[in-house]
């Protein structure tokens, strides 16, 4: 791609992002929503490595050192 374009194209992304981040956030209850699912998706992250070591928690086999 030519340099010029690549340019043309990087300022056209660049102001049309700007022009989303300008717009007011809206107030749909969303943010509440957003903070639930994430304590509940981290809640289950926890149950998940509980249960992982719960099943790894013995303690690890006494291994001789053998040289080849």
């Amino acid at each position: 791609m030519h340099a010029d374009i690549h340019h043309v194209l990087h300022s056209a992304r660049s102001a049309e992002l700007r022009r989303a981040a300008a717009l007011p956030l809206p107030r749909t209850g969303l943010r509440a929503r957003t903070d639930l699912r994430t304590r509940i998706g981290w809640a289950l992250v926890e149950a998940g490595l509980r249960l992982v070591r719960s099943r790894t928690a013995k303690p690890p086999a006494a291994h001789t050192f053998h040289t080849a």
